[in-house]
Order: C-alpha cells, then structure tokens, then sequence
C-alpha cells in the first residue's frame, strides 16, 4: 500500500445483474449500482457514470465480460485457423483426459472455428527448432485468398514449433494483413509462445475470436472516456485500451480477478493474511484460497476450452442470487445453473418468473422490504410467492420449506467449490479468514464458514462493490512467457538469464508503446519446473541469476503441493516466465478509534426471519450508523445499498477500525470451543 492518495479514480465492475462503480474522488468514496444490459455492457457502464456524474479526464478502470460472454454464448467472430497440415483437427481432438469420466450424458463443447474453417499449410519444423518443410510465400496467397473469400472476420495462426521457430507464422501474418484479409490476426508465438499444441492453438483461438467482440467495446469506451481507461486481465493487473488488444484473451475474468485482489488488500489491512474469498453475485459463484499471497496458475479454462494464460486462481459454480430452482426428473431439488440474469432478473425484482435464491432469501425474511437494493430495485414478496408456490406444491412442503430447502441447496453447492480450492488441494479451511462479497455473499457466508468450520467471517465496508473496488488497487501490468527445456548439461544460469534478457526487452518495449514510462517498473521473474519424466509443472519465483535457490524452492514447492518431493533426482526447466508491474498509487484509509460496544443507534427495526426452519424476532441495523467498536448480536440484519449481511442466532459481530465486520460464531455453538 502506498501512502499517496489518488486524486480521482472509478473502478466499474459489470456483472451478469448489476453493474457496479467505485468512485474515489479527493479522499470520498462513493458506490452506485445500476442493471447490467447484456445487449450492450456500455450503455450501463456510460449510464452509470453519467449517474455519478464523473468528471472528464478521471482515470476508470474497468473489468468487462463481454470476453467472458462471447465465448460463452458463441457470439464471438467469424474465425478460420491456420495451422500446420495434419494437424487441423488438434482443436476438436484435445487431450485424452476427461472432466465427466462417468458421466454417460456428456457432451463437449463445440469447436469456436468449424472444420471448414481450420487449414493446413504445408510446412514443418521439429522439435529442436529446426525447419524441415519450408513455408512458401505462394502457399501463404493462396490461403489468404481463400480465408478473404469466405468473408473470415479474424484468423488464429499456430503451427507446431513455432514457439521456438516463428517465421512461417510471421509470414502468414504479413501476407494476410498484405492482403486486408480480416480486420485481425493473431499468431500463437505472440499470444502463447510456449509448448503443448492443443493448450497454444486454444487459447490463440479464443483470442482471435473474442478479438473483434472486445476491441468494439473497448474502442467505444475509450472513446467515451479518453486516455484515463484501464482495463482489467485474469492476472489482476491492468492495461491500456491498446495493450487490451494486443492480447484480448487476457481481458477475460478480469472482475472475479479485481475482487480477488480487493478481498486480500482490504482483509490484510485488517490483520488477516489467510483468508478464502466468497464471491456470490447475481449469476454464479467464485471462490478463491489466498495463503497469505494471492493464488496464480497459468492454465484455466473458460466454457471448457482451455486458456494457458496467466490468471488469478478461482474456481466457479453456477449458484448465484439469481440462480433458478426446480426438480429433476425424479423429483428432486436442483438450483442453477441457470440463471434469471438481469432481464428479467428475480422474480422479486417484478419481471422475472421462476423462482431463485433472491426469491427464497426474501420470503425467509432475509431481505429487508423497506429499504430498496442497489440500482432501485423496489423487492416484489408476493411475486417470489407465486414463483416459488408450484415448486413448493411439486415436492410437498410449504413455501417457507420449500425456500429454505433452495438455500441449503445453494449452500451445499458453494460449500462444494470452498472444499474443492481448500481440502482438496491440502488446506484445512479452519486456518483461514472468510472474506464474502458480491450482492449475496454476505447472505450466505455465516452458514457456510460453520459448515466448514472456518471461525471468523470479515465483510468489507461495501461489499457488494468489491470487484469495482478491487480494480482501484490493480497495478499495471504486462506478463510474458517463452518455452526454454532446460535439462541436464544445458540446465545452466546463463541460459535462464539470457531468457530472461529477451522477454524483458520485448516488455519495456510494449511498454512503452502503451505510454507507460520504463522507469520504476518493476520485474518478478520465475521458472516452470518439474522432475523429469513429471507432465506438469509448478511455477517457482526465481531472482535473475537465482538459479541455485529455485532449483531448491522447487523441491519445497513439490514437497507443499503434493506431499513429497525428490531432492536427488533431476530437474528441468520448461517456460521462463516474466511479470512487468508499473506501480499505480492505491488508496488507504487510516483507522478510526474505538466508538463502544453499544450498537443501539443504529437499530432501525426489527422483523421476524426463519433460521434452520425456526422462526426468530431479527433485528435490523443501518451499516451506515455502525461505528468502529460495536457490537451485534445474532440474529441480526445489516442493511446497506450494495448487499445485505445475515447474521444468524448463533453468531456475533463487532465493527473494526476500518468498519469491516468481522463475524464469529459463538463458543457454545462449536461444542465448547473457546
């Protein structure tokens, strides 16, 4: 955390209900929400800062999904790939592991570029970079001039080897652009200039897909709101409008991302370094395990179709606030992931139909009538009544049952997703700090820290707007990757630092073409590695000529993710990997004293709520009138514009310096515990 303070920032978050701003002008942080417009994400970003009233010049730094949704809905360019003959079918035929091994139902997901689509051109080089079957520039015209005849809008091109031999792809990229076929092309030793074909033709796919899609968008925006925009990556970091382009694919996931960032900014300012990040929205879920660092991988997936690009680690389940109930064939009860979206949203919000979590959180008394939500929305009971009664009929209980029987099912699905980034990767959630966000999470977070037995829960001061909030913090940022093989006799210093060398001239370069200045940027190096005969590796830092120690912090790296390791056995280098950061000035706040326990003034009422099917007197509290030092009792609601925060019979909550609430379940409740 820096202890300069910007003048003016906005961070803006679309999601698939609302769209959120953070607005942090000379000190004063105001929050807004408006309804997100999936026929066009701009119109509510533009709307809601004509809302605010958001003077010209202020720098906004955005996440957008428009990425996300192209390829999620198959609305992306029309796109041929080039690649090398042979080989044509490497996208459709992936890799032989399955996700659903048992699952007899199961289909892949299509392609993005259909097989008439996807060429062969005759070339070749082997594994050792070596050119065995010469491109020519006569080959090359004449795929232009077929791809220009079927009016293709982008072109992927990756051919085998080209991570270490790229001129046959930069051929084909000049002669394509030569020939204006396409508005753009992308070749993989750019996009992803590492090995593993299919992972490199997938991910250069998707982002020349998504490429056309993304650049209308970002080039409305820009042109809106000038030279101050950002926009958000997978990695957390940031970019320019022209460093969006250069790689759209990074621009997906750029909002869980920022909230990732936001949870363990705001938690560590709060004392806490381990926490699990629960960000529950209008759509789906994300969750995140921070161990006192926020999680990386270089490798994800979005709709099934894998990306090999630098992300921040977080696993999704289709249940949100907006995620529609029903049964199964058999009867029984399922929830999401389908969702209700924005239009027409939940049925409380007076549109919708079909009943979803929003709907069963309302009728259990865990909303609050009087205050409207974030975006005016005004809550309709009677029209979540009428959704939810022929569920209720259907399996046979009341509608209060049938409601509560929705939450637990959500929970059960978002306690799934926290067993999966925690237990199952070797964490025992009980060591960690809970950090909900997004409209819901807050609603959810106390039953399901206990189910897990996670003993404090922190909710930030907005919770609601943490993604937005979260882009206030992100750096600028650029990463880079190149595939070295490093075994043996050729394992040597040099050869890492010489790679090295290479992507950091090709970063400040980028930089600079960006605008952004070289000086005080700063580089964190590190090594994918892995014992030999090992198909997967683990990503290491590593100092310039550190060789030596991330050879040994591998070793401990193994030893932590896997249970063992093998100090005598050989290991290799498989990609360098560079991350060039511009520091950007990060607000703080400064914390407030002590105030007393007493809570009284901020009571605005009380109101009955089912817990565990019990009925108890709630009573309700204005965040806004809280002050640091109080103390609530369970059960209790805290209302505020942005999300609503449930705290259960069996819990208490104090107010901290930084008017976070941090949530514990009382000792009686854990059998005893102190």
């Amino acid at each position: 955390m820096t202890s300069a303070q910007p003048q003016a920032i906005v961070g803006v978050d679309v999601g698939g209900t609302f769209t959120d701003f953070v607005v942090l002008i000379d000190g004063a942080l105001r929050v807004h929400k408006v309804l997100s417009t999936p026929d066009d994400p701009a119109r509510a970003v533009l709307q809601g800062l004509r809302d605010l009233d958001v003077p010209a010049g202020v720098a906004v730094v955005h996440g957008s999904t428009v990425g996300t949704n192209a390829v999620l809905e198959r609305k992306g360019a029309r796109t041929a790939l080039v690649t090398t003959k042979g080989f044509e079918d490497v996208l459709e035929i992936g890799r032989q592991n399955r996700a659903s091994l048992y699952d007899f139902l199961v289909t892949r997901p299509e392609p993005l570029v259909p097989s008439e689509w996807r060429l062969g051109a005759a070339e070749r080089v082997d594994s050792e970079g070596n050119i065995l079957l010469a491109l020519g520039e006569g080959d090359a015209m004449t795929l232009a001039r077929r791809i220009k005849r079927g009016k293709i809008e982008s072109v992927a091109v990756c051919f085998l080897f080209s991570f270490l031999a790229p001129a046959h792809e930069r051929l084909v990229k000049r002669v394509l652009e030569g020939q204006n076929v396409g508005s753009y092309v992308y070749v993989s030793s750019e996009v992803l200039p590492e090995y593993r074909e299919y992972e490199r033709v997938s991910t250069t796919v998707v982002n020349a897909y998504i490429a056309p899609v993304v650049d209308r968008y970002v080039t409305r925006l820009h042109k809106e709101l000038g030279d101050g925009l950002r926009v958000v990556q997978s990695s957390g970091g940031s970019v320019t409008p022209a460093g969006a382009m250069a790689r759209p694919v990074q621009t997906i996931s750029g909002g869980p991302a920022a909230g990732v960032v936001g949870a363990f900014h705001l938690a560590g300012a709060a004392g806490f370094s381990r926490v699990i990040g629960f960000d529950m929205g209008g759509t789906s879920t994300d969750v995140s395990l921070c161990p006192g660092r926020v999680p990386e991988t270089s490798g994800w997936s979005l709709g099934g179709l894998p990306i090999k690009t630098p992300a921040i680690d977080v696993y999704s389940v289709g249940a949100g606030g907006g995620s529609i109930a029903r049964t199964d064939a058999g009867g029984a009860l399922l929830v999401g992931p389908e969702s209700a979206g924005a239009d027409p949203g939940p049925a409380c919000y007076g549109k919708g139909s079909q009943p979803t979590v929003t709907d069963a959180n309302l009728l259990l008394g865990r909303l609050d009538l009087e205050h409207s939500l974030g975006g005016g929305v005004v809550l309709d009971p009677k029209r979540a009544r009428e959704a939810l009664a022929p569920l209720a009929r259907s399996i046979g209980l009341s509608v209060e049952e049938a409601a509560a029987g929705v939450v637990r099912v959500a929970n059960a699905h978002m306690e799934r997703a926290i067993r999966v980034i925690s237990v199952e990767r070797g964490h025992d959630p009980r060591d960690f700090a809970m950090v909900p966000f997004g409209g819901a999470g807050p609603m959810h977070a106390c039953e399901l820290a206990e189910a897990l037995g996670i003993p404090q829960v922190l909710v930030p001061r907005y919770p609601g707007v943490l993604s937005a909030q979260g882009m206030t913090f992100v750096d600028i940022t650029r990463e880079y990757s190149t595939t070295v093989m490093l075994r043996g006799a050729d394992l040597k210093r040099k050869t890492v630092v010489e790679a090295f060398a290479k992507l950091r001239e090709q970063g400040i370069r980028d930089l600079e073409a960006m605008g952004v200045p070289a000086a005080g940027v700063e580089a964190s190096l590190s090594l994918d590695m892995r014992y030999t005969g090992q198909s997967h590796e683990l990503t290491v830092p590593c100092e310039v000529d550190g060789l030596e120690k991330a050879l040994a912090d591998f070793h401990h790296a193994h030893h932590e993710r896997y249970a063992y390791s093998h100090d005598e056995r050989p290991v290799e280098v498989v990609n360098a990997r560079l991350k060039l950061v511009s520091p950007v000035d990060k607000p703080s706040e400064e914390p407030l004293p002590e105030e007393g326990e007493d809570a009284t003034a901020a009571i605005v009422g009380r109101r009955p709520a089912i817990f565990d099917g019990i009925e108890a007197e709630t009573t309700l509290y204005a965040r806004d009138a809280l002050r640091c030092g109080n103390r609530i009792p369970g059960p209790a609601l805290v209302l505020q514009y942005d999300s609503t925060v449930v705290l259960p019979p069996a819990w208490k909550a104090r107010v901290d310096p930084f008017l976070n609430l941090v949530m514990h379940l009382l000792p009686a409740s854990r059998g005893g515990e102190s």
